[in-house]
C-alpha cells in the first residue's frame, strides 16, 4: 500500500492526470484551429517615405566587416548584434496579422475548445 504523499497527479498535485491530458488535447486542438485561420503578411519598411530596409543593414554589415578584421573586438560584436536586433525588430514591427473570415460556428468551436481546455488543465493542477 502506498502512502498518499507518494501518489502524485498532474503538476505534483493530487489532481487528475486524465483531466490534464484531455484539457491539454483540447487546448492544442482549439489553438491549432484558431491559429490556422490567421494570415500574416508584411509590408516594407518606410523612413520618410523611402524603403528603409537597406539602411537597417548598415550596422550589421559594418559589424561583420569589423569582425573579419578583428574577431576579438567587443565593439564589433556589439555592432553585429545590434544590426541583427534592428532587422528582427523591423520585421516583427511591420507584420500585418488578419483573422481570415470563418463562420460563427467554427469560431465558437475554436474558442470553446480553448476555454474548456484551459479550464480542465487548471482544474487538474488544483489540489482536490
Amino acid at each position: 500500500m502506498q502512502n498518499n504523499d507518494e501518489m502524485r497527479g498532474a503538476g505534483g498535485t493530487p489532481g487528475g492526470v486524465g483531466q490534464f491530458v484531455l484539457g491539454l488535447g483540447m487546448v492544442i486542438a482549439g489553438g491549432y484551429l484558431f491559429i490556422d485561420r490567421v494570415t500574416v503578411t508584411s509590408g516594407y519598411w518606410q523612413l520618410w517615405g523611402y524603403n528603409a530596409f537597406g539602411l537597417s543593414l548598415i550596422p550589421l554589415l559594418l559589424g561583420i566587416g569589423w569582425l573579419f578584421f578583428d574577431g576579438r573586438s567587443s565593439l564589433a560584436w556589439l555592432l553585429t548584434f545590434a544590426g541583427v536586433v534592428i532587422i528582427l525588430v523591423g520585421i516583427i514591427a511591420n507584420l500585418q496579422i488578419y483573422f481570415t473570415p470563418t463562420s460563427l460556428t467554427n469560431t465558437m468551436i475554436m474558442l470553446g475548445l480553448l476555454a474548456a481546455g484551459i479550464g480542465l488543465v487548471a482544474r487538474s493542477l488544483k489540489a482536490n
